[in-house]
């Protein structure tokens, strides 16, 4: 039981001390900012970037010669209009076996040169990296001129073999750099233990190595099919047949030096980038991972 006396004998409870000030100079945590100071910085950036998306949609589902500001009363006709009698079927078509070639091409090489720039020491290691490095530099304008006397000596012009080729060679050295890193940060234990087991250095990388390189590879595969999905110089250059050509040319022939079809070419526009959207929408996750894992050797 306690008493009165020992109540009154026991200590007070200590005062808490006041938090210490926050020293000059010293940036607030992120709770301490103000929401609106987060928030209208980005509702901004959201507006300037809606708005020229809105307006390409607003050109291609309103009727020619409108001038309305809603999407009110709505036509496909500018659709039908490119997909049929501008030729944006054939076009699409040739930017999917462009970019889908393109995109298994680059994954392969880069995977076989990666492995051997992480895998294995030679001579000539620091200066073939400096060389990749370096390629990163040069515009892919200035590759035009020679690249179309390899393929003119080879017959290929008009062709979109020499478009796939020259997408591939243009996207290598990043590729290559990327999937280098990627497999630097995979455990070399792990393939020494398979070689213990028994395999060989071909099914110890199919069977350890390369499931772990899942998100290195949709990266760089994704980076390189929208490259040439979107790449206009190529196609441009390689390509005279107007059934060979590919949506970034077929996007500029729809503009002429007297008048442009804005609802043609608003509709092309999106033809061109809803691809493009889907395919980010479902690899983002991956491409994230692929491109953080890949930049920096853990």
């Amino acid at each position: 039981m306690i008493t009165k006396e020992a109540t009154a004998a026991a200590p007070a409870p200590a005062p808490v001390a006041p938090a210490p000030p926050r020293p000059r100079g010293k940036r607030p945590a992120w709770d301490e900012v103000p929401r609106w100071q987060i928030y209208l910085p980005l509702g901004i950036y959201l507006v300037f970037t809606l708005i020229p998306f809105y307006w390409i949609v607003l050109f291609a589902v309103r009727p020619a010669g409108s001038t309305s500001l809603l999407p009110w009363p709505m036509t496909t006709e500018h659709f039908e209009k490119v997909w049929t009698d501008r030729g944006f079927g054939t076009y699409f078509q040739n930017s999917v076996y462009v970019g889908l070639a393109t995109l298994v091409m680059t994954t392969l090489v880069a995977l076989a040169g990666g492995y051997a720039l992480a895998r294995f020491d030679f001579r000539i290691k620091r200066g073939f990296m400096l060389a990749l490095l370096c390629s990163q530099f040069v515009p892919g304008a200035l590759l035009l001129v020679p690249l179309f006397e390899i393929f003119a000596g080879l017959q290929m012009i008009n062709s979109l073999g020499s478009v796939i080729i020259a997408e591939t060679v243009f996207q290598l050295p990043l590729s290559i750099i990327l999937i280098s890193n990627f497999i630097k940060n995979v455990p070399y234990s792990l393939e020494e233990a398979a070689w213990v087991d028994g395999c060989g250095r071909f099914r110890a990388f199919r069977i350890v190595v390369l499931p772990l390189l899942r998100p290195g590879l949709i990266a760089v595969g994704s980076f390189a099919f929208v490259h040439s999905w979107n790449h206009f110089l190529f196609a441009l250059m390689f390509l005279n047949n107007q059934h060979k050509q590919t949506i970034p040319v077929g996007l500029n022939s729809l503009m002429s030096a007297d008048s442009v079809d804005l609802g043609a070419l608003a509709a092309g526009g999106i033809v061109a980038a809803v691809p493009v959207v889907i395919v980010f929408a479902f690899i983002q996750k991956w491409l994230i991972t692929g491109f953080s894992a890949g930049a920096v050797k853990g």
